[in-house]
């Protein structure tokens, strides 16, 4: 099965390593030791290169402490927050990226990104306050005060094609683009298997009630950092409508309005093929 988009990093992430100070110093004085940088705006790409790819740059005179990624086949690979770089390379938001880069690399700036953006937001212990310090080469933070370890957090959140034999149900959020439906969505809550948090999300947005839930595919999603995982449900029972205010519509569309859509022949507007939820819609058309 292929993966979706923004998973697929080739990198050994030596996640047995990144206490090893000794061995990190190492990786970091590496000749070959290259960084990705990710600004506010987005990561770094190598626009002379043909697809893009991650602007890959020496270690020397990063101003903000690297992150350790991992190994790939060229060396060592770490992370930086940063915001200037040469005009050969230029700040591309990770949507964009995501849909022009190959595989691998989409899933190496999915990584990079998701863990900088931790940092930026976690710089200060959750359980006292008190300002946290970098460690495991990046992949924690440690208060000094309390003694709390705190890891990166990705939050999970379903998202799942409802569909009733050659039907299926999408809905639209007021702030997309005109036209444009989607796969319903929503965070897991605390004590909640993913099959009940797909039931719960359906009921709430739509008012229908839904059996046969199974797993098809999951996609990493920093932004800022939710893992997304994509389900098939079938409808069973109750009246498609709006039920709380995160949908502006939800309505079914016929298996030919969906393909027309698809061929961009009709007024409905699908996600784009980057997103999980244009997979779980595909699938649909192909069974």
């Amino acid at each position: 099965m292929k993966a979706n988009t923004f998973a697929g990093a080739a990198i050994d992430r030596a996640s047995a390593r990144r206490n090893d100070s000794d061995w990190i110093d190492a990786q970091l004085r590496d000749p070959r030791a290259r960084a990705l940088i990710v600004s506010p705006e987005g990561p770094f790409m190598d626009m002379n290169s043909d697809p893009c790819r991650p602007a890959f740059v020496p270690l020397d005179g990063a101003e903000t402490e690297p992150v350790f990624l991992g190994l790939d086949a060229d060396g060592p690979l770490f992370a930086i927050a940063g915001d200037a770089l040469d005009g050969a390379r230029t700040a591309m938001s990770l949507r964009d990226a995501g849909a022009r880069v190959s595989q691998q690399d989409g899933g190496l700036l999915a990584y990079a990104t998701a863990i900088l953006g931790w940092h930026a937001r976690h710089g200060f212990c959750a359980n006292c306050g008190h300002a946290t310090e970098v460690a495991a080469a990046g992949h924690e933070r440690r208060c000094p005060s309390c003694g709390a370890i705190h890891h990166p957090r990705t939050d999970p959140v379903v998202i799942m094609l409802v569909h009733d034999g050659d039907r299926a149900l999408l809905g639209r959020q007021a702030r997309w683009p005109q036209g444009r439906y989607s796969a319903l969505a929503g965070f897991v809550e605390p004590g909640e298997s993913l099959e009940e948090a797909v039931a719960r999300e359906v009921e709430e947005e739509t008012g229908v009630a839904v059996s046969d839930v199974g797993y098809r595919s999951s996609q990493p999603w920093p932004f800022p950092a939710s893992l997304m995982v994509g389900f098939h449900a079938r409808y069973a029972g109750g009246e498609a409508a709006v039920s709380d205010h995160e949908l502006e519509d939800v309505r079914w569309f016929s298996r030919q309005e969906v393909e027309r859509a698809v061929r961009g022949q009709s007024e409905l507007h699908l996600p784009p093929p980057v997103a999980i939820a244009r997979r779980l819609i595909d699938e649909w058309l192909e069974d």
